[in-house]
C-alpha cells in the first residue's frame, strides 16, 4: 500500500488558497489601521455581494446562522406563537424559536430529510404563525414550492434555514429566496466560511430595517445612542466580513469541485447494493455540503464508521442529523414531540451516513472511500 493510499481522508477540509491568505493579510492590516473593526465597508460589501448571489434585495451580516434565525423571527413580530420546525435539524433551529419568545412545533420529514408538504399539514394548528424550512445537506427541500405557496395562501411566514445551502438551487432559483427571510451560516465546516458568522437575506424592506436595528443592540443607527428595540450584540466584525468576502469569491469554484466529487461517488456507488445515495430531486442542484447515503437496515453505522477510521483512516462526516429533536433531552424536557410519531425521521436519521466531501478532495480519494466502504462491509460480514 502506497503512502498516498495510507494517508488519512478527513471528513472535510477548510480551504484557503495561498494567494487568498496573502491577500487577506493585507486586508487585515488595512482594517486594523483604520480602527473600524465592526460594521464598516467590508461588512457592507459582503452584504451587497451576498445579496446579489442569492438574488435578494437585502442582506444583513450577523455573528452566526443561529442569530440570523432568531433575528428574523423577532423582526416578524411573532410572540408566543407556534413555529413549525422539522424534527431533523440542528438544535439551534429550535433554540432560535424558543429564544425569540415562541414555541417550536415539531414535524416529521420526507424522504429527502427535509420538511414535506404532508408533514407540514400534520403539524399545523391554529396557532401556527411561521414555518422554518431547513435545506438539509445542501439539498433544497423537494416540496419547497408547495410549502411556499401554502404559506402564501394561509398568511403564514416562511423562513428558510439555508445554513447548509449556499449556492444550491431549485429550478435555477437560489436557496434562501423562497420565503420572507432566510438565514445562512458561515461556520468553518460550511461550503464557505467567515470563521464565525451568518447572513440574513430578504426582499422585505421592513424586515431588513428591523434586523439591522436588532443586531446592533436595538439602536436606531450605528452612530446614535437611541435604543428603539430590545436588541442584542449580534454584529459581525470587519475581519470576519473580509474572510467571508474572500470565500464568497470562491463559492462557485468550491461548489463545482464538490459536484465533481459527487459525480464520482454517484458512478461508483451504483453497484453497492447496501448503500443508497440520496439523489437530488428533479430541479434541485445541490452544493454538496454533504454527500448523503442510506445504509441497509442490516448495516451498523457505528461499526462501519469505526472500522473505516481505524483500519483505513477514512473519517465519515457528521450526520445531518443522527439524533432528531424529539429525541434530544432538552426538548423532551419541555414535552416537545410527546405522543407524536416521526416515522421517517426515526428511520432515516438512524441509518444515513455522510461521505467525506470538500472542495479539495481528489477523485482518487473519492475512489478510495468507495473501495474502503466495500472492504469494511466484507470485514463486518466475516
Amino acid at each position: 500500500m502506497s503512502d498516498a493510499k495510507r494517508s488519512p481522508i478527513p471528513p472535510t477540509r477548510i480551504f484557503f488558497p495561498d494567494e487568498d491568505i496573502d491577500a487577506l493579510q493585507g486586508v487585515f492590516r488595512d482594517i486594523l489601521k483604520t480602527g473600524q473593526l465592526t460594521l464598516g465597508k467590508r461588512t457592507g460589501e459582503f452584504e451587497n455581494r451576498f445579496a446579489a448571489e442569492i438574488r435578494g434585495s437585502h442582506a444583513i451580516a450577523v455573528n452566526s446562522g443561529t442569530s440570523a434565525l432568531e433575528i428574523i423571527l423577532r423582526a416578524l413580530r411573532l410572540s408566543d406563537s407556534e413555529v413549525i420546525v422539522p424534527t431533523n435539524t440542528f438544535a439551534a433551529t429550535a433554540f432560535a424559536v424558543v429564544h425569540s419568545g415562541n414555541r417550536p412545533a415539531l414535524a416529521d420529514i420526507g424522504e429527502d430529510l427535509c420538511l414535506s408538504m404532508a408533514s407540514v399539514e400534520s403539524a399545523l394548528t391554529r396557532r401556527t404563525k411561521a414555518i422554518i424550512l431547513v435545506h438539509i445537506g445542501g439539498l433544497v427541500a423537494r416540496d419547497t414550492i408547495k410549502i411556499a405557496d401554502f404559506c402564501r395562501d394561509k398568511g403564514i411566514a416562511l423562513v428558510e434555514d439555508a445554513a447548509h445551502a449556499h449556492g444550491s438551487t431549485l429550478n435555477d432559483k437560489p436557496a434562501g429566496s423562497f420565503g420572507i427571510g432566510s438565514a445562512f451560516s458561515f461556520y468553518p465546516t460550511k461550503v464557505m466560511t467567515s470563521g464565525e458568522g451568518g447572513m440574513i437575506v430578504t426582499n422585505d424592506g421592513e424586515l431588513a430595517k428591523t434586523a439591522k436595528i436588532l443586531r446592533d443592540q436595538g439602536k436606531a443607527g450605528f452612530t446614535t445612542n437611541l435604543h428603539v428595540e430590545m436588541g442584542y450584540n449580534w454584529r459581525l466584525s470587519e475581519l470576519h466580513a473580509a474572510i467571508g468576502l474572500s470565500q464568497l469569491g470562491r463559492l462557485r469554484e468550491f461548489i463545482e469541485r464538490r459536484r465533481q466529487v459527487a459525480k464520482t461517488y454517484d458512478f461508483r456507488l451504483r453497484t453497492v447494493g447496501w448503500l443508497e445515495p440520496l439523489v437530488p430531486s428533479q430541479g434541485v442542484r445541490s452544493n454538496y455540503y454533504k454527500y448523503i447515503a442510506f445504509l441497509d437496515h442490516s448495516v451498523s453505522r457505528t461499526a462501519l464508521k469505526s472500522k473505516l477510521k481505524e483500519r483505513l483512516g477514512i473519517s465519515l462526516a457528521g450526520e445531518v442529523y443522527d439524533v432528531p429533536l424529539h429525541r434530544q433531552p432538552i426538548f423532551q424536557k419541555f414535552g416537545l414531540g410527546n405522543g407524536q410519531k416521526f416515522r421517517l425521521a426515526d428511520d432515516l436519521c438512524e441509518r444515513h451516513i455522510c461521505l467525506p466531501m470538500s472542495a479539495v478532495m481528489t477523485e482518487a480519494e473519492a475512489l478510495r472511500v468507495v473501495e474502503g466502504l466495500e472492504e469494511v462491509k466484507t470485514w463486518l460480514q466475516s
